[in-house]
């Protein structure tokens, strides 16, 4: 199923529930019920609930949001600093230029290749990512440099592979959904209460009313929706891309 048929399916069933309640209570209710007002309390106690749960869906946003931005920054920086080392190998000899450049290519192949794909399905980053990229460094540390300029561009190199390396750590601990279960289990309850306030104000079957209520309820479907598939940056539709690597080393998109 596709995430936006997941969605629209969400925002109908919410909306499809509301309007179902509302009509069936409305089919039982006394006949001898005042309904022509509201008592005040229940007007304001409403506006707080509403007010208070706007505030939480908002920080809920925010948050995975924030998430998911840091797992992007951490491939782009684990892509840029795996492209500057192949960029500074460049003043080394053609047999150890190679011996590097072979060893970053095979490393972003099977991140972009594989290990996206096997993030996905087992909510870790790949063993054998780790291996590739431990085996790049230790084909870099093999050569000492031979001259003042090898010299500056091997610390760079170093110090780009400890970058890449723990931009891809980083990576990793973003796996996989990002909020608690408590914090969904407070947004369901909240979502419950506030939709169900709308009944506390004796709201009637007219067509006006129906729709208010109905939109009322698929916009609580569309953020809750939202925040679901924020929550696990790499394994939803709106998740973190490769573009990173696809951008920076272009034998790629072959």
């Amino acid at each position: 199923m596709s995430e936006w048929l997941a969605l629209a399916l969400a925002m109908a069933g919410a909306c499809l529930v509301v309007v179902a309640v509302v009509l069936v209570r409305n089919r039982r209710v006394d006949e001898h019920e005042d309904t022509s007002e509201t008592p005040d309390v229940i007007e304001y106690i409403t506006m707080m609930i509403g007010v208070v749960y706007a505030i939480v869906l908002g920080l809920a946003i925010a948050g995975v949001w924030e998430s998911r931005s840091a797992a992007q920054d951490d491939v782009q920086r684990e892509a840029q600093a795996l492209h500057e080392v192949s960029a500074r190998a460049e003043v080394f000899p053609a047999d150890y230029r190679a011996v590097v450049d072979k060893d970053v290519e095979a490393y972003v192949s099977f991140v972009v290749d594989t290990e996206w794909h096997y993030m996905r399905t087992e909510g870790e980053i790949s063993p054998e990512g780790t291996d590739l990229l431990a085996k790049l460094r230790t084909d870099v540390a093999a050569r000492a440099p031979q001259n003042d300029i090898e010299a500056q561009a091997y610390q760079a190199m170093m110090d780009k592979i400890a970058s890449a390396d723990e931009a891809r750590n980083s990576r990793g601990g973003n796996v996989g959904p990002t909020m608690p279960g408590v914090v969904w289990f407070g947004l369901g309850v909240g979502a419950v209460i506030t939709i169900g306030m709308l009944f506390a104000l004796q709201i009637r079957r007219s067509p006006r009313e129906l729709v208010l209520a109905g939109t009322f309820s698929a916009l609580f479907g569309f953020l809750l929706f939202l925040i679901w598939d924020f929550d696990d940056p790499f394994g939803r539709g709106m998740s973190v891309t490769t573009e990173p690597f696809l951008n920076l080393f272009p034998f790629l998109g072959g």
